[in-house]
Parts: structure tokens; sequence; C-alpha cells
């Protein structure tokens, strides 16, 4: 059988499982194990074993767990209640200021968790009945949380990368380091677009919002009320630009500002402790075990020569690279609207990189550009998955509604994606200035 063949029905097998709800872990193991098992007999039980070691011995992916555990630990402490009184004060008083306030809180929660979901779940149960109760209009708030899904795979630290980094064999300092100035001009350009809505349309935001006066002491204090955090982002971010830390050690160092800041807001407890590191262990187990089977995957595809004959495929092909590059990134914006991004990353990685190294594709940009890419996908209308988070945290809205409030935010992410390939500057230089 030819290897378009096998690689075809290997992944119409995969989707089906996925489709099914079956685990991704459990959807990629049951494929992997059968297709090494057809491929090399009994050899294959030996191979497995020792892949799956040897993925999960790899010091890099020690900074997964620390990750998770920091946003476990931040998110069980309470800590985001200060983080969020700290910002509201620091708005102050313009037109239209909480949707100014939901964005710079979903900046400042993908910088603390890295999960796109994870945020938009967050805001959706804490600040989204605060914006409707204000009087904010309801799909315009409803936007600029989905708006800041799409932040927290790009705004260092970020999980996905950390995977894409491991598995596509890309610096994940440089990854990490290359979110940053992509993630402050989305920022601004979803504020942006907002306060010009509000102008253009005063209905929008209320007139009369009971907004309380902040005195420069309040103000102060607001600054005093965000400095633990800042220090957190510092530790994980300063200390890998500065060349002081690994990945791995700054999330460490992360996870150490993670535990003096619930107790310097007196929220640190053994219970508390206790429930944020199973938590975090078993989403890292799970994790790892997927990253294990996405490895074999990889080898799978070496094996049988279809890494060979993909990257023959393209370097014989006439079309331009932009074309391919297009290509390359409409197919995750489109399976993201079905399926789960990591499910979708495992499957897709493999594929793309040897079309990415014949292409001469610098990999920071491209693999940035993807992660933002499988984000965008989830926040877009019929079937992103992110929009559904929202809708269980604002059931009374109607489905349509949460899918015209996304329109505006995927066609200004868009736009962001286009800068960004025109322009790769705007990912590459910050990297390429720190190592």
């Amino acid at each position: 059988m030819e290897w378009w063949a096998i690689l075809s029905i290997g992944l119409a097998i995969l989707v089906a499982l996925f489709l099914t709800g079956a685990p991704i872990f459990l959807a990629f193991l049951i494929i992997i194990i059968s297709g090494v098992v057809l491929t090399f007999g009994d050899a294959a039980f030996g191979m497995v074993v020792n892949s799956m070691f040897d993925t999960s011995t790899t010091a890099s992916l020690g900074t997964v767990p620390l990750f998770v555990l920091l946003g476990e630990i931040l998110f069980r402490s309470g800590s985001m209640e200060v983080l969020l009184d700290s910002i509201d004060k620091l708005v102050g008083k313009i037109r239209g200021r909480a949707y100014v306030l939901s964005i710079s809180l979903s900046t400042v929660l993908g910088a603390l968790s890295g999960s796109g979901i994870a945020v938009a779940a967050m805001l959706g149960r804490s600040l989204l009945p605060m914006m409707r109760g204000r009087g904010y209009d309801t799909k315009l708030s409803i936007g600029t949380i989905l708006a800041g899904a799409c932040l927290a795979p790009i705004i260092p630290p970020s999980i996905l990368a950390i995977i894409v980094g491991t598995l596509a064999d890309v610096s994940i300092a440089a990854l990490l380091i290359a979110g940053v100035v992509p993630g402050l001009l989305l920022a601004a350009l979803y504020v942006t677009a907002c306060l010009i809505k509000v102008r253009i349309d005063p209905a929008l935001a209320p007139t009369d919002e009971a907004v309380e006066t902040v005195s420069f002491v309040g103000k102060l204090k607001a600054v005093a009320g965000l400095l633990p955090f800042s220090i957190i982002i510092f530790m994980v971010m300063g200390l890998i630009m500065l060349g002081v830390a690994t990945p791995s050690e700054s999330a460490a160092t992360g996870v150490l500002g993670a535990i003096l800041t619930a107790a310097y807001y007196r929220k640190l407890t053994w219970r508390m402790l206790y429930e944020a590191t199973g938590e975090a262990a078993l989403l890292a187990a799970v994790i790892l075990l997927i990253l294990a089977s996405a490895v074999m995957f990889t080898q799978l595809l070496a094996f049988t020569g279809a890494t060979r004959a993909l990257t023959e495929v393209v370097t014989g092909m006439t079309v331009p690279a932009w074309f391919m590059f297009f290509l390359m990134m409409l197919l995750p914006f489109i399976l993201c609207m079905f399926i789960d991004q990591l499910g979708l990353m495992l499957v897709v990685i493999p594929i793309y990189l040897p079309i990415i190294k014949a292409l001469e594709f610098d990999p920071v940009w491209f693999w940035l550009l993807f992660l933002l890419n499988i984000t965008l996908g989830a926040i877009t209308p019929p079937f992103g998955y992110i929009m559904f988070a929202v809708k269980g945290a604002a059931q009374d809205v109607p489905m349509s509604d949460i899918f015209n409030a996304s329109w505006l935010f995927v066609i200004l992410t868009l736009i962001g994606m286009v800068l960004m390939s025109v322009f790769p500057g705007i990912v590459t230089t910050l990297p390429n200035l720190v190592q």
C-alpha cells in the first residue's frame, strides 16, 4: 500500500476516534501502536517503550508541569480577585472602560495561564455578568472575552508554545519570547477598535456608569496590588530574556513566585497547595502521554517513508511559497472549529515539519502564527468550541449573538496575522535580539 494511502487511512481513523469523544491520548495510543505493530511486527513493542521513555525523560518537558502548577496556584488561591480590582482602578474614567478592562485582564490572564479556553471560561463567569449589569452591549462584551482567548496561546508562558517547540524541535525560549510583541499588538488593535465603536455608537457603553473616583494614593495601591503578578511575569519571561535561566528554571521560579503571591495575599493553605499540585500532576501526566504518542507518530511517518515523500512532493510543486503558506494556515483554521487545539497540533505538526524545512520558512515565525491561527479557528463561527465555553457561562444569550460577537475580533486578528506575515520582524526581532 502506498504511503499516502496509509497516512490517509490513519488520519481518518484518528479523526473518527476524536469525534467519538475518546480522550486524545487514548486515540493517539490506539492509532500509533496499531501502525507500529503493522509496520514492524513483534519488534514494535520494544520501540514503543523506548520511544515513550526517551520522550517522557526529555529535560525541556519539565516546563509543562511547572507552568500548569503556576496557573493552578494562582487561580485556586483567589489572587485573581486582587488582579481584577487593581486593573479596574487603573483603567480610569473613560467611555467604554469595561471593554478596556476585559482586554487588559485577558492579556494578563493569558500571561499567567496560557490557556485560551480557561481565560474565556473565567471571564465569562466573572466579568461578563458585571459588564451586562452595568449596561454594556452584550455582543461587544462577549467579543472582547473571545478576543482575549486568542492572546493566551501566544503571550508567554504558553503551554501550547512549549508543546509546539518540543514537537517541532524549535527553541522553546525563542518561541515564548516571540509571542510578546504580537500579543501586545493584537491587544492594542482590540482596544482601539472597541473605543472607536463606542465613539461612533455611544449606546454601546453606559453614560451614567457609577465609577468610583480613585485618588492618587488609591492608584498607587492598585499598582502595588499588581506588583506581585509583575514579579511573577518577570521571573518567568524576564529571566529567559536576560539569558539567566532556561525555560524550565524560569518556570520553577514562577511557581515559587505564585506561592509567595498567595502567601502575600493570605490565601496560601496546605489544602490549596495539595489540590493545585494534584490537579497539575494529573493534567501534566496526560499532556506528557500525548506528547510521547505524538513523537511516535513522527517516527512512524519517517519509517514508512511518508516524511521523505511529502518533502519530494512539496519541492516538486511549482506553486509559490506564499500560496503553500496560505494553505498550511487554512487547514488548521478550519479544523480547529471542530476539534481540540492539542489534538490538531499533534496530527498536523509532524506532517508540516518536512514541508517547512523544504520551503525554508523561519520556524519561530511560522509556529507562532500557527499557534495564533488554531485559537482563532476556535472562536470562529459556526463551530469554534471556545464560543461554546462562553455560552456555558452566559446561557441566556442566544448562540447567534455569540456568533455575531466574534466576527469583529476574528477580522482584527486576521489583520494582525497579515501584518505579521508581511512583516516577519514583528515576530522574530525580539527573539533574535535575545539569542
